[in-house]
């Protein structure tokens, strides 16, 4: 039992700014996955392992472990995309950030782990992005350019045709 909580030992020894307390953990971990020779143990020591490299080597270990997770493992797939994401834009990547971050944001909302999804949307939200679920793939707001959506917007204020038009510069 131990096996499944020294993943979430080795996030928060690193989130609470002790690394040095990491590494016993992710050791275990590794220890683990050449052991059983499982991929998703693999993954996760992957993913730990790129908790406590020095930061030029986690990306190399973020790659290899969302490369290892089997197809049924949404929810850890979910958390590797999440830190990967989270270290992206830690690293001024904000744009590989998103992508990273909107994955594991779906994956969480699928799978109904909803502190995770907030977390996510936080993180995008850290990454300059803005969720909004009316804008969601199936949503007819989601054809609309952003332009487009800005007179719905203010359409539904209200607002007249001259008026938009004014408020948005178009003739």
């Amino acid at each position: 039992m131990a096996r499944h909580l020294l993943c979430d030992l080795v996030e928060a020894a690193v989130r609470a700014g002790h690394p040095e307390r990491a590494e016993a953990p992710a050791k275990a971990v590794a220890v683990c996955a050449d052991a059983l020779g499982q991929a998703a143990v693999s993954a996760q020591s992957r993913r730990c392992r790129a908790l406590t490299v020095p930061t030029p080597r986690a990306e190399e270990h973020y790659l290899a472990a969302l490369d290892l997770h089997p197809a049924g493992d949404s929810f850890e797939r979910a958390r590797t995309e999440l830190l990967y994401g989270e270290w992206l834009r830690r690293q001024r990547r904000k744009l590989d950030a998103r992508d990273r971050l909107r994955a594991a944001l779906e994956r969480f909302d699928r799978v109904g782990a909803q502190p995770w999804v907030r977390r996510a949307r936080t993180e995008l939200r850290a990454a300059g992005e803005h969720h909004d679920p009316a804008l969601a793939a199936d949503s007819p707001l989601a054809r609309l350019s952003p332009q487009e959506r800005e007179v719905v917007r203010l359409a539904a204020t209200g607002a007249t045709n001259r008026e938009i038009a004014t408020q948005l510069l178009l003739s």
